[in-house]
């Protein structure tokens, strides 16, 4: 009787609190979803292919693991007892087999579903099935679920998203939960002992500085969804991130935008999460998907958000204190028109109020420039240079 009465304390203060896997997401999860570029149209063939560019471009060995189905991968139905089944038409081997395929080339999977009734594209959704679909994700040996926020009407989002936590811990197979509520409910306030990421605005589309108004929501440019992502950094860290949403890279915009909106990202510590189609990637896209000191930079194990430090002619400066004493810094070019920019670096100390790391002006730094790979002098001479419209300049700072 003792035992059963511990064990039956443990469930409700799981059903409580949340308890997510620990141990996981550690820097932010890299990898590819395939919402932006195909919504529903999916199917077993095109994922294997994705998988396999994964590793052949160099995005693999550049730190992305994770092949994540969005919404679309199920029947409109479940069957007789309950449960999801994967369309047949789509995947005629089925997810445990294609679940096996990604990890046979060292990959991870993730799937996706709703807190909802139904999903976002009318499929069936969670609500009400938690534990039942949390089994069955262990079952085929999922890695990852993005948990989405559609036909909520009446539900609590703290709640629900921790019915769904504790249902994967009580699966017993450890999964990243990414929670995707758009940020309404404030996930950030109460989301980290939910789950390892959750999404802090709507959806991107593919441009720079936009809003595509739908009537019923709105989807944001890169530069609109960077403005949301200011007041929230304290919330960040490893094992827990703010999630800006996936990557529009290679989907359309100009070099110099796609390379801004990466560059930014990796400054905000975001998960970075492709969204392109992988098998038809010119060499352009490849080079700023897997720079890998950019990358070093998002996936830093401080784990700290940049900061906006000025703004002055439409050029952001923001700073991302590093592990090693070391710094990021980007200068973002938000206007339609190059712009020169001059940087002083012996001009004051600044310092992090977040990290109480310090920038300082008694310390010689290297400079190196992150996207050329070169270096760049040493902040003993102040910084003049021209930036390009809607381009950066990312610089290293090391001792």
């Amino acid at each position: 009787m003792k035992h059963l009465i511990i064990i039956i304390a443990l469930l409700i203060t799981l059903h409580v609190s949340g308890q997510k896997f620990s141990g996981l997401a550690n820097t932010p999860p890299m990898g590819w979803n395939s919402w932006n570029t195909f919504q529903v149209n999916i199917n077993e063939s095109m994922v294997k292919a994705i998988a396999d560019v994964m590793v052949s471009s160099g995005m693999k060995a550049a730190g992305y693991e994770y092949i994540v189905l969005d919404d679309g991968w199920m029947m409109k139905e479940r069957d007789a007892n309950g449960n999801l089944v994967a369309d047949p038409l789509k995947f005629p081997a089925g997810m445990k087999a294609l679940a096996d395929y990604v990890h046979s080339k060292g990959l991870k999977f993730g799937l996706y579903n709703c807190a909802g009734t139904k999903t976002c594209a009318g499929y069936p959704g969670t609500r009400g099935y938690e534990y039942q679909d949390a089994r069955y994700y262990a079952a085929i040996g999922i890695d990852y679920l993005k948990y989405d926020w559609c036909n909520t009407e009446g539900i609590n989002a703290k709640e629900a998203y921790t019915t769904m936590s504790n249902a994967i811990r009580v699966a017993g197979r450890p999964v990243v939960f990414s929670l995707c509520e758009w940020g309404g409910n404030q996930p950030w306030l109460w989301a980290t002992a939910v789950g390892h990421l959750w999404r802090t605005t709507g959806d991107i589309i593919n441009c720079f500085d936009c809003v595509k108004d739908h009537g019923s929501w709105k989807a944001w440019g890169a530069m609109q969804i960077l403005d949301q992502q200011k007041n929230i950094r304290q919330y960040a860290g490893p094992g827990h991130w703010n999630d800006p949403d996936m990557l529009e890279v290679g989907n359309g915009m100009a070099v110099n935008e796609d390379r801004a909106h990466f560059t930014m990202w990796a400054m905000l510590a975001a998960p970075l999460m492709a969204g392109n189609d992988l098998r038809a990637m010119n060499q352009q896209t490849i080079n700023i998907l897997t720079n890998k000191e950019v990358i070093a930079v998002d996936q830093d194990v401080m784990g700290i958000q940049a900061f906006q430090y000025k703004v002055k002619d439409s050029v952001e400066t923001w700073l991302k204190p590093l592990s090693n004493d070391s710094w990021a810094v980007c200068f973002l070019n938000r206007s339609a028109k190059a712009q020169s920019v001059t940087f002083n670096w012996k001009e004051k100390n600044i310092t992090d109020e977040l990290s109480k790391a310090a920038l300082n002006t008694s310390v010689t730094y290297k400079i190196r420039n992150l996207w050329t790979g070169q270096p760049a002098g040493n902040s003993t001479a102040a910084l003049k240079a021209t930036i390009p419209a809607h381009d950066v300049l990312m610089l290293r700072l090391d001792k």
